[in-house]
């Protein structure tokens, strides 16, 4: 069993992605990727999630990059999908579904990226996040919420239930909790988010991208190469039952051990010194 090779990114498709709908800025090694269409809500249009595919795939690739932080421009994280981009294609001669089958399949491929990727991936939100906008925070492996920041998955009020935000809401917060979202559609508060287990911790308003920065230097300042092997391994034993979990990590503590960092690692422990990662 093979434990250390990082699983290929999926492709962001065709789409032409769109640079400046989404920054990019390196501090250190944390780069921040901000959603930046604050007129559109930062709404996961067509163009937006190839953005922030091909922005994920390229922090993925930069040995440079220990750790993401996710934050938005504007009055909202982020809106869920462009309803008026979804709406346009009901002209199509298939009535839109080649189009909705498209968008769908490339956000759930773009949250799968970000599950995936080696670095861990860190979720600013400073304000509202809605439907597939709340599913980018679930997706991502932290969150830090500013106070006044809410989360629903609205989508049963317009006749469209969250699906596919489903998928990672379940996989964060208690089945009834979810269901509560998912059922009634209305929107929760930072601290409540906090509580379900949506978000790890609840700054005040205007500071939630310097905590969220904060607790990227921290884990930027561990060895990528362990904080990898790591993410992985807790995404792909979630999947398993008890005993094949067990069996896997058992087997990636055994090849992880074998790994440069691990031997200076618990080295530098053991002489009382700093540990200087190898990044290999």
């Amino acid at each position: 069993m093979t434990v250390l090779e990082n699983p290929t990114l999926p492709s962001s498709g065709t789409t032409e992605a769109d640079p400046d709908l989404v920054l990019c800025q390196d501090v250190g090694a944390v780069r921040r990727l901000t959603l930046n269409h604050p007129t559109k809500r930062n709404a996961l249009s067509k163009a937006m999630i190839a953005a922030l595919h091909r922005a994920i795939n390229e922090a993925a690739d930069d040995r440079a990059i220990h750790a993401i932080v996710l934050a938005a421009e504007g009055p909202a994280f982020c809106a869920g999908h462009d309803l008026k981009e979804l709406t346009a294609h009901r002209a199509d001669d298939d009535a839109g579904v080649a189009f909705y089958e498209q968008v769908m399949t490339s956000c759930a491929t773009l949250m799968q990226a970000i599950v995936r990727c080696p670095k861990p991936v860190i979720a600013a939100v400073h304000a509202t996040a809605t439907a597939a906008g709340c599913q980018l925070v679930a997706s991502a492996d932290l969150a830090v919420a500013a106070e006044g920041a809410k989360f629903a998955t609205p989508g049963v009020n317009i006749g469209l239930f969250c699906s596919t935000p489903m998928v990672a809401l379940t996989r964060n917060v208690p089945a009834k909790r979810a269901m509560q979202m998912l059922l009634l559609g209305e929107p929760i508060s930072a601290d409540e988010a906090a509580a379900y287990g949506l978000v790890n911790r609840v700054v005040p308003a205007g500071e939630a991208i310097g905590e969220a920065h904060a607790l990227a230097d921290r884990i930027a300042a561990k060895s990528p190469v362990t904080v990898a092997i790591g993410k992985r391994a807790f995404y792909d034993q979630m999947e398993m039952g008890l005993e094949a979990a067990y069996d896997y990590a058992a087997g990636v503590m055994v090849a992880n051990m074998m790994q440069p960092d691990a031997r200076e690692g618990i080295g530098a422990f053991l002489e009382k010194r700093p540990a200087k990662w190898s990044n290999e």
